[in-house]
């Protein structure tokens, strides 16, 4: 069941894998709607996060929001200091290469995909849905948390918070489907069931 919501957080956070597995339920503010990217898990060892700039607070819908509270009420290791993606024998975080193999490749393989699909790919398609909000490359950048200004665009100036909101929740938008502010409960519960 951790992988599926790790996907689903891939896909409306664009973070990369290592990101994924990284946070603790104390680096949510529900109230405020962020996440504080600011550690990551590469082979199960926690570190740092790739450079500096992937140090953020991300802005979190309240569609994604809503889905990460019903998993929390739901896990075994619900506390501030437990992972959000923790393995229920361990209580430490899943390792990236399990959920890939076990999760996004049969997946993959399912939907006749081809054998490329990875946990990068979804962060690919955060941008590239970005791109299809007609999100400025500033907030762009910004959201995907580039320490290298050419990997984007070369803009310097810092983005509205709101700014930054609004193109996320674009993005959660392609994810969950139009409409799907009252339906993210109900989905969530018969994906928790």
């Amino acid at each position: 069941m951790g992988a599926s919501f790790a996907t689903l957080v891939a896909q409306c956070l664009g973070l990369r894998i290592s990101e994924i597995l990284g946070p603790q339920w104390g680096d949510f503010n529900f109230q405020n709607r962020t996440v504080l990217v600011q550690r990551s898990v590469v082979g199960g060892r926690v570190d740092e996060v790739k450079t500096e700039y992937s140090k953020d607070h991300v802005p979190l819908d309240p569609r994604l929001a809503e889905v990460l509270l019903n998993w929390r009420a739901v896990s075994v290791f619900p506390r501030d200091t437990d992972w959000l993606f923790a393995n229920p024998v361990t209580g430490r975080p899943f390792h990236q290469d399990s959920l890939q193999k076990s999760q996004i490749k049969r997946a993959a393989k399912a939907a006749k995909l081809g054998e490329d699909i990875g946990w990068h790919t979804f962060r690919h398609s955060y941008r590239s849905w970005l791109d299809e909000t007609g999100a400025p490359m500033k907030v762009q950048q910004e959201l995907m948390r580039h320490a290298s200004i050419q990997t984007t665009m070369n803009v310097y100036e810092r983005v509205m918070t709101e700014t930054k909101r609004q193109a996320n929740s674009q993005v959660v938008e392609l994810v969950f489907g139009p409409n799907s502010q009252n339906s993210a409960t109900s989905e969530a519960s018969a994906t928790l069931q």
